[in-house]
């Protein structure tokens, strides 16, 4: 048994032994180190996060049982993508393939910002009132489904190695817990890691209320796009103490912090209220704090 055959075979541990270890580390993080007062309690948030996050499980497993590895070791079976019809060497492929799968991640992210349907979907996760590693998990089963839709599809056209999708998945979960931890870092270190990765303090700046501001920082890995592509924004105006988390008009835990509400989310308000760089944001704050 070679490497990518042992990893194929023992994917879901390797990728549940990950999750939960990063799980647990931030957790503590959040505990010793915290970045803003939680507005809600964490019992009442994270029962919400967390059972959402449980409902997606079971849905992906019932309608991908193979999941994206498994559509990785047919590509390979089958000869689809273009890494597996170029003779691309093993060792820059998986790389390539990582970088890649984060730019298609990157794009959907735009998208779903930008089409008001998907908006409708991908507001669960804004409209968390608090920000926390957890939030980084909470996401409308319909997006899941969508998303895993756009990953099955890049992976065939990438010829992604099965090597390069368990990383890119495990790199994907912990950075999703990372940079939506409530945690604190140095300034010099925030500042010297946000060259290449994204930290709680710019993808924050994504949650904010002020529409102008959550249509930054898309990243949740890499940085290189934002910056690339003119969506980088360093700071909120409010600063990153003072700034507000979570979408206009949608403060009710009801709605945001409880499961019920949080499915039904979508299905409210008109399909029209949200383009991307089309809403006008409040007055900025003069209290700044960062």
């Amino acid at each position: 048994m070679n490497f990518e055959q042992w990893t194929l075979a023992n994917e879901p541990l390797i990728r549940v032994g990950f999750f939960f270890g990063v799980f647990a580390l931030v957790a503590l993080w959040e505990l010793a180190s915290p970045r803003r007062a939680l507005r809600l309690t964490r019992r009442q948030r994270w029962t919400a996060n967390l059972g959402i996050v449980l409902l997606n499980t079971v849905i992906v497993r019932l309608l991908f049982p193979a999941a994206a590895v498994g559509m990785a070791a047919l590509g390979v079976e089958k000869g689809w993508g273009l890494l597996n019809n170029y003779a691309v060497p093993f060792w820059l492929a998986v790389p390539l393939a990582v970088v890649a799968m984060d730019f298609v991640i990157w794009l959907q992210h735009v998208m779903v910002h930008a089409v008001p349907a998907l908006w409708r979907l991908h507001r669960v996760h804004h409209a968390d009132l608090d920000y926390d590693l957890t939030t980084g998990a909470r996401f409308h089963p319909l997006e899941i489904v969508l998303s895993m839709g756009i990953k099955f599809a890049t992976i065939v056209l990438l010829g992604a190695p099965v090597l390069a999708v368990v990383v890119f998945e495990v790199l994907l979960s912990a950075c999703a817990m990372f940079n939506h931890g409530n945690i604190r870092l140095p300034a010099a270190l925030d500042r010297a890691l946000r060259w290449f990765l994204v930290t709680p303090d710019m993808h924050r700046v994504h949650h904010s209320v002020e529409d102008d501001e959550s249509n930054s920082n898309f990243g949740f890995n890499l940085t290189w796009w934002d910056r690339l592509f003119g969506t980088y924004r360093e700071q909120p105006r409010a600063g990153q103490l003072g700034m507000t988390i979570g979408i206009h008009g949608h403060t009710d835990p009801h709605e945001v912090a409880r499961l019920p509400g949080m499915l039904m989310l979508p299905f409210k308000g008109q399909i029209t209220d949200y383009a991307i760089n089309r809403r006008n944001w409040s007055a900025p704050s003069t209290d700044a704090q960062v």
